[in-house]
C-alpha cells in the first residue's frame, strides 16, 4: 500500500503511530509518500520506507489534517506552508483521509479569519500580493507576505513564497475564487482543497465522530444523491 503522509502537528501523530507499528510488526508492506521536507525527515527517522510521486503516481490513501473544513468537506490547508506538495500528493491519491478537531469547522471556507495561503514566485512578488488584494477587496480580503521568525519573507520548500490571504467573512464562491487565483501569472498554487477529502475524522468535546462526502446511491432504481453519514465513534 502506498500512503501519502501529510504535513502538520496532527498529521506528525498519524506518522508517528504508523512507524510505531511497523517498528512493532503489526503494519507491513507500504511506502509512504511524504508531502514535506519535515515529513520527510520524521518519517526517515522513524524507519518508514519512503518514495515519490515520480516513482508512484498513484497512491492508495493519504492522511493530513486541516485548518479550515465546511460542510461539504472543502478545506483550507497549507498554514504550515506545504500546501503545493500537499495538493498534489493528496490530488494523486484514490482516497484522502483528513483528522482535524472540532474548532477547525467552519460554515464556509475563510470563516476563521486566519490565513487562507497562496504560493508565489519569489520574482515580483509584491506585484501578485497586491493583485491578489485586489481579486478580493469587496469580501474584505487583506493580503499579507508571510514572514519567518526572524521576520524575513517565509521560503517554501519549493523555494517561493506565500502570500497569506485573511478575509473577513467567509468566500461566497470557493470554486471561483480558486480559479481566479490560480489564472494570476506567478501563482504556483492555493490553500482551497475543493472536492478532495473523502473523509473527515473530527475530534470533539463529544468524542471522535467521522463525516464522509455525499453519495451517488444506485442501489434504488436509479442515481440518488444522498447526504454523507456521522458516525459517532
Amino acid at each position: 500500500m502506498v500512503l501519502g503522509l501529510g504535513t502538520g502537528s496532527t498529521a506528525a501523530f498519524a506518522v508517528a503511530e504508523i512507524g510505531a507499528l511497523l517498528a512493532s510488526g503489526k503494519l507491513s508492506g507500504i511506502v509512504g509518500v511524504p508531502t514535506s521536507k519535515r515529513t520527510f525527515e520524521q518519517a526517515q527517522s522513524l524507519g518508514i520506507p519512503l518514495s515519490t510521486l515520480d516513482d508512484h503516481p498513484r497512491i492508495d490513501l493519504a492522511i493530513d489534517g486541516a485548518d479550515e473544513v465546511d460542510p461539504d468537506l472543502n478545506l483550507v490547508k497549507g498554514r504550515g506552508g506545504a500546501l503545493l506538495r500537499e495538493k498534489m500528493v493528496e490530488a494523486a491519491s484514490d482516497k484522502f483521509i483528513v483528522v482535524v478537531d472540532e474548532t477547525k469547522l467552519v460554515t464556509g471556507l475563510g470563516g476563521s479569519g486566519l490565513a487562507m495561503p497562496v504560493e508565489v514566485v519569489q520574482f515580483c512578488w509584491k506585484y501578485n500580493q497586491v493583485r491578489l488584494q485586489e481579486l478580493f477587496n469587496a469580501e474584505g480580503c487583506e493580503a499579507k507576505l508571510r514572514l519567518d521568525e526572524g521576520g524575513k519573507p517565509y521560503v517554501t520548500d519549493n523555494s517561493n513564497y506565500i502570500v497569506d490571504l485573511y478575509f473577513k467573512t467567509p468566500i461566497k464562491d470557493a470554486l471561483g475564487a480558486g480559479k481566479e487565483i490560480s489564472a494570476l501569472e506567478g501563482v504556483v498554487e492555493h490553500g482551497l482543497f475543493l472536492d478532495m477529502a473523502s473523509s473527515v475524522i473530527i475530534a470533539g468535546s463529544d468524542g471522535v465522530s467521522v463525516k464522509t462526502k455525499p453519495f451517488l446511491d444506485m442501489t434504488r432504481g436509479g442515481p440518488v444523491y444522498g447526504f454523507g453519514v456521522t458516525l459517532q465513534l
